[in-house]
């Protein structure tokens, strides 16, 4: 859904793509049905594995953000470029076990991503490329010093 969301929303800052440890090929048609309800467009969403995008010809990543609150255990790739990671956890919403309980907790979802995305966007992108910038440099091991 955040893929949906960042390139419904914020298209004008960033693209977005979303990756997982454990695809399926198939994108739950909850996250399908939420995001149209919300009037996104869904024709093009199709779940990838993450290793897709760890190959020389993927796009390079300035952030990376895990959303589910199971994956802030997992051990995540090494990606290429040094991006930014960050874990803003998320319920998985496939989890409960009623479908109407499901259907809310994919609404539910949809909010909490969509507010983070409209917090994010809305950061002068100047202090992103600066949090980007002393992350690259703490990765490689340098230091950096700041006039703010």
């Amino acid at each position: 859904m955040a893929e949906a969301i960042v390139n419904h929303f914020a298209k004008d800052k960033f693209t977005a793509y979303s990756a997982g440890s454990k695809a399926t090929g198939v994108v739950n048609p909850l996250a399908i049905a939420t995001l149209q309800h919300f009037g996104l467009a869904t024709a093009s969403l199709r779940s990838k594995s993450w290793n897709e995008f760890l190959s020389p010809n993927a796009p390079q990543m300035d952030f990376i953000f895990t959303l589910c609150d199971s994956a802030a255990g997992e051990s995540c790739p090494t990606w290429p470029g040094l991006p930014m990671i960050a874990h803003w956890g998320v319920a998985d919403p496939s989890l409960p076990y009623k479908e109407e309980d499901r259907r809310k907790a994919f609404h539910d979802a949809f909010v909490i991503i969509k507010h983070r995305i409209d917090l994010l966007t809305a950061l002068p992108f100047e202090k992103l490329e600066h949090l980007a910038l002393q992350h690259h440099i703490r990765e490689i091991g340098g230091q950096a010093s700041t006039s703010s």
